[in-house]
């Protein structure tokens, strides 16, 4: 599994997490979407390894309000859907 997300995670272009964030109905600005996209590329293998150290209040400033509170919902919901892969 980890292997699969590597390689995955090694070829995410921006584009990729922009459509994303639309997708689940996160829009968002120019600044957000690198700060996202950086912090991912970046943190991934983190995450991937222990989803406990994620915390997101260290970068709610990142975001707008609207955003940030859409961001927590997407992962509680993706968590408990895949969290068991982890």
């Amino acid at each position: 599994m980890y292997n699969l997300v590597k390689r995955y995670m090694e070829n995410l272009s921006i584009e990729q997490v922009d459509n994303f964030a639309k997708k689940n109905n996160v829009f968002l600005s120019e600044g957000e979407l690198k700060f996202t996209y950086t912090f991912v590329k970046k943190n991934w293998e983190m995450v991937f390894r222990n989803p406990n150290l994620l915390h997101l209040e260290r970068y709610k400033d990142q975001f707008s309000e609207e955003n940030f509170k859409k961001i927590q919902k997407l992962i509680v919901i993706y968590y408990q859907k895949y969290g068991y892969l982890l």
